[in-house]
C-alpha cells in the first residue's frame, strides 16, 4: 500500500463515511488502484454506502475483498449475521480486528487506501497510528462550533501520535432550496477557521446536498455520477488528497501487504 489515508472526524453525524466512499470512489476515478476499508466497527456503514458484496475466501484462506466502482473494500459489517446487531467490544479487540482488516486481506496492489475511522479520540485511532505508517489523514466537520469543538480535540490527538494532517472537508455547508435561496443550518466559516487554526489546507466544502444522501442510501456514490454537480467537488477532493499525501510522504515508510 503506496498511501494510507484516514478519514477521521471528532464527533459522529458530520458525513465522515460519506466522504470517505466518495473519496475513494474518486480517486478510483483518476485510474488509481485504491482500497477501502470500514475500521468504524460500532458503526459500519460501508456496505450501505457502496452497496453490498460477496467477500470470499482464496486457497490460503485469506478474504478477497468485493470490488465496485473501482474500489476493493472491506467492512466488519459483512460479517455480522444481523445488520442491526451491535458489535461489542473492548480496546484489544479493536486492535486485533484492525490488523485483520490490514494483513487477513488480499489487497493485491494498492495506490491509495482509505480508512474510514469512528469518530473520536480512542483505542481505534491510537491503535491505527501506533501500528501502521499513515501516510496523513483527512479531518471532516461540519461548520458549527459544537462539531469544531471535537475536531480541535481529533486533530490535537494526531499530532501527538505524528500522523500528518492531510487537510480538512467541510460538510453540510449551507442548503440551497430550488429557488436558489441559500441557508446556513449548521453556521459558515468553520471549516475555514479550523484550517486557518492549525495552517492546514481547507481541501473542500461541500453542501447539504439531497443527491450526496440519496447516491448513500443507493449504494451508488454521487462521485460515480459524473452529470451530478457534486462530481467535481469529489474530483478536486481526490486531486487534492493526492497531491498533499505525495507531498508529505516522499520520505516516509510505505505499509507492504502480502498479495
Amino acid at each position: 500500500m503506496k498511501y494510507v489515508i484516514a478519514v477521521v472526524s471528532g464527533k459522529g453525524g458530520v458525513g465522515k463515511s460519506t466522504v470517505a466512499v466518495n473519496l475513494a470512489v474518486s480517486i478510483a476515478n483518476t485510474g488509481a488502484k485504491v482500497a477501502l476499508i470500514d475500521c468504524d466497527f460500532y458503526g459500519p456503514s460501508i456496505p450501505t454506502l457502496m452497496g453490498p458484496g460477496e467477500v470470499a475466501v482464496d486457497h490460503e484462506r485469506r478474504l478477497i475483498p468485493p470490488v465496485k466502482y473501482g474500489v476493493k473494500y472491506i467492512s466488519i459489517g459483512f460479517f455480522l449475521q444481523n445488520p442491526d446487531d451491535p458489535v461489542i467490544w473492548r480496546g484489544p479487540m479493536f486492535q486485533t480486528a484492525m490488523r485483520q482488516m490490514f494483513e487477513d486481506v488480499s489487497w493485491g496492489e494498492v495506490d491509495f487506501c482509505i480508512v474510514d475511522m469512528p469518530p473520536g479520540t480512542g483505542d481505534a485511532q491510537l491503535s491505527l497510528a501506533q501500528n501502521f505508517p499513515l501516510s496523513g489523514a483527512v479531518v471532516v466537520t461540519t461548520p458549527q462550533e459544537v462539531a469544531l469543538a471535537d475536531v480541535r480535540k481529533a486533530v490535537n490527538m494526531l499530532a501527538k501520535v505524528n500522523v500528518p494532517i492531510l487537510g480538512v472537508v467541510e460538510n453540510m455547508a449551507g442548503f440551497v432550496t430550488p429557488d436558489g435561496q441559500s441557508f446556513d443550518i449548521f453556521g459558515t466559516g468553520g471549516g475555514e477557521k479550523l484550517a486557518n487554526m492549525f495552517q492546514f489546507p481547507l481541501l473542500a466544502t461541500f453542501p447539504l446536498e439531497m443527491s450526496i444522501r440519496e447516491g448513500g442510501d443507493s449504494g451508488e456514490p454521487v462521485a460515480t455520477n459524473d452529470s451530478s454537480a457534486m462530481y467535481p467537488l469529489f474530483r478536486d477532493l481526490a486531486e487534492a488528497v493526492i497531491s498533499r499525501a505525495e507531498e508529505i510522504t516522499a520520505d516516509q515508510p510505505q505499509l507492504t501487504v502480502v498479495n
